[in-house]
Formats: structure tokens, C-alpha cells, sequence
């Protein structure tokens, strides 16, 4: 297993996994890899930090990175809220309802939902721009 860490066309960082250093590679070409914050297609690897083991992690820095972790956690929880709030539920009918909305010019309607990648894809190429938010867990 390696470890990449990734940028989106749009700027986006991220990281994610591969089984070897060729499966970036090949699924690049292949247009499946997107970013996890705007589902952009256009992919590319950036400048990395080998992970060098040096033992066992100190107490504080396991406590600072938990502090990390549970920060981050709220803040996309405020985000879910904010959504769930003011944003109407939609469900897997997304597709046709943000395409209802955005051909209706007066409607200033505020959904969210569900899409395939396919449907992403396909309201890409309409123009309609969309945003893919982390949905984290209330209980977890």
C-alpha cells in the first residue's frame, strides 16, 4: 500500500490509498479518481513527506491530534446542521430536482441529496456546478 497525497484542479489537498504506485496511475487515466470536496476529476499528485516510524508517539502529540480530529468533527457537524436546517431533503431524486431549480431561474429553492457519479457528471457537463460535503455521523 502507498500513500498519495492528491490535489484537485480546484486546489483541493487531500490523501487517499493506492495497492501500488501504477494504480494512481491507471485509475487517473480513467477519469475515477475525484476530490473529496468538489468532485473534480482532474487529479494530480503532489509534493509528499515520507512517513518515517521513529517508535511509539509521544502522549501529547496523540493528544493534540484527538483535539485535532474532534475540532474538525464539529466543525463539519455545524456544517450538517446548517444543511439540514435551511436546506430541503431531497433524497436520490437530486438530479432532477437541482435541474428543476436551476432552469427556474426564479426559484431560489435550497436542496440537498444524494447523486451517483454518473448523475455528478452529467449536471457537470449541463453547467450546473455542485458541492460534496463530508456527512459526518451525529452518533459517532
Amino acid at each position: 500500500m502507498i500513500k498519495y497525497n492528491l490535489k484537485c484542479s480546484n486546489g483541493h489537498e487531500f490523501e487517499s490509498w493506492f495497492s501500488n504506485s501504477n494504480e494512481f496511475d491507471k485509475l487517473n487515466k480513467k477519469k475515477l479518481l475525484e476530490c473529496i470536496y468538489c468532485s473534480s476529476n482532474k487529479i494530480q499528485k503532489s509534493i509528499m513527506a515520507p512517513m518515517i516510524s521513529g517508535g511509539k508517539p509521544k502522549e501529547d502529540s496523540v493528544n493534540l491530534l484527538n483535539e485535532k480530529l474532534l475540532s474538525e468533527k464539529n466543525e463539519l457537524l455545524k456544517i450538517r446542521n446548517y444543511i439540514e436546517k435551511n436546506f430541503e431533503f431531497v433524497g436520490d431524486k437530486f438530479s432532477q430536482k437541482v435541474r428543476e431549480v436551476y432552469y427556474d431561474k426564479k426559484n431560489k429553492k435550497t436542496i440537498y441529496g444524494t447523486t451517483t457519479s454518473e448523475e455528478r457528471d452529467e449536471l457537470a457537463e449541463e453547467g450546473i456546478d455542485l458541492l460534496s460535503v463530508p456527512w459526518v455521523s451525529k452518533d459517532n
